[in-house]
């Protein structure tokens, strides 16, 4: 029998948010309490995976703009950048439900973030992809797909959107 397809759409009020439980309980409450509002509020945009059950997510991430001085760099990657703050997309958050981990669904989310960003670069600048990891695992699963550490902080990490391109995923 073939798997359902996979579905990745923007956060909507049919979505069940209520029955989301990851292992972290900031990103169930900001699922939960936060999203719809961030949304309306033009600060971030929301994307959930579905599976089975159209209204069940799966999975979820948030995107939104930012920018960071190029100081906070490795030197060798600053001193290509202007003397300007340097355009960014924030990969606010990444979670997967309980009943989902394990099966690659954050690399899918993850890679659909990028593309969504990377697509999006075309009309708005956007030099690299930035993310508060929440933990030294999620530092870990970033760091295998290119991230690294800004030299002030060891869990934020950015990918230069140059990276992802040249993998011409």
């Amino acid at each position: 029998m073939d798997e359902p397809a996979l579905v990745i759409e923007p956060l909507g009020s049919h979505h069940d948010r209520a029955a989301f439980s990851c292992a972290e309980p900031a990103l169930d409450s900001y699922l939960q309490r936060q999203a719809s509002q961030d949304i309306r509020r033009r600060v971030a945009r929301v994307f959930v995976a579905l599976g089975d059950a159209p209204e069940k997510i799966a999975g979820y991430y948030s995107l939104s703009a930012a920018s960071f001085e190029k100081d906070e760099l490795p030197p060798a990657l600053a001193k290509r950048l202007p003397h300007y703050p340097v355009p960014a997309a924030i990969l606010g958050r990444l979670a997967v439900d309980r009943t989902c981990q394990g099966q690659g669904l954050g690399e899918t989310l993850l890679l659909d973030a990028i593309r969504r960003v990377v697509r999006a670069s075309v009309t708005l600048a956007v030099y690299a992809i930035v993310v508060d990891a929440k933990s030294d695992r999620a530092v870990g699963f970033y760091e295998r797909y290119g991230f690294r550490a800004f030299a002030s902080e060891r869990r934020r990490l950015f990918l230069p959107l140059e990276t992802f391109e040249r993998l011409g995923l």
